[in-house]
């Protein structure tokens, strides 16, 4: 097969068909479709931060259900998923932005939005192994003994990242660098860290290009090995990007 790994989308839903029609997707009846059966792959993070938090819930389930794309969840995702349980969560870090979308709405239309999101996300693998283009895909990364496995401390990691348990100034916990250590041989995409440009270390490649920030919306297309991305409409924060 050949795949299509978007980046962190985070609301933004007009870069998001910009992208699709970049691929070469065509639309019909209202949802992207390739010519040569391309499937569309989302690392996570599909919501908050950006203004259409929910039309990507409602995109990325339609094409999960009615097509053949693939989802994981993001650490935002999994936010939303407690939100949407009732659970108390703090309400920050760009989930007020997708409470406030879904509180807008009439009561019909919330109930309908949290019963495709619920299924969404419980029925989501952790992470994707993609045997046949040799590539795993996991929202914030993954190391190489853990493939193929599940544990609460791969959860963790798949979803944070490799924290340390610390705090940065701004809130932000403080993670290290895993993909300098990974030596596997398929290749690790992930996303969760803002980079500039799409980042490369060892057979591991961060496509969270920081749309919500002004960056740009990433894919990387499998067996090709092609990056391509469009810019953001979103005002840009040098702040948000981790690496240069």
């Amino acid at each position: 097969m050949t795949y299509d790994v978007i980046g962190d989308v985070h609301g933004c839903l007009p870069e998001l068909v910009l992208l699709f029609e970049e691929l070469g997707y065509d639309w019909i009846d209202g949802l992207p479709s390739h010519p040569d059966g391309r499937t569309p792959v989302f690392v996570g993070d599909i919501t908050d931060r950006g203004p259409d938090s929910l039309g990507c819930i409602r995109l990325v389930y339609r094409l999960v259900y009615e097509q053949h794309a693939l989802y994981v969840p993001g650490n935002h995702c999994n936010k939303l998923y407690r939100f949407f349980l009732g659970n108390p969560v703090q309400e920050k870090h760009g989930l007020e932005t997708t409470a406030e979308e879904y509180r807008n709405l009439p009561d019909k239309e919330q109930r309908l939005i949290k019963k495709q999101f619920l299924q969404l996300y419980e029925e989501a693998p952790l992470h994707l192994i993609l045997k046949d283009a040799g590539a795993v895909v996991a929202h914030a990364g993954i190391k190489e003994e853990d493939i193929g496995k599940r544990s609460k401390r791969i959860e963790t990691f798949i979803l944070y990242g490799d924290i340390t348990g610390e705090k940065l100034p701004d809130g932000r916990p403080v993670r290290r660098d895993w993909a300098q250590d990974y030596k596997g041989e398929q290749w690790v995409i992930y996303g969760h860290t803002p980079v500039k440009t799409p980042r490369f270390v060892n057979k591991t490649i961060n496509i969270d290009t920081g749309c919500v920030f002004g960056g740009h919306l990433t894919a990387f297309r499998l067996p090709e090995e092609e990056l391509v991305s469009v810019p953001s409409s979103m005002p840009y924060i040098e702040e948000k990007f981790r690496y240069d």
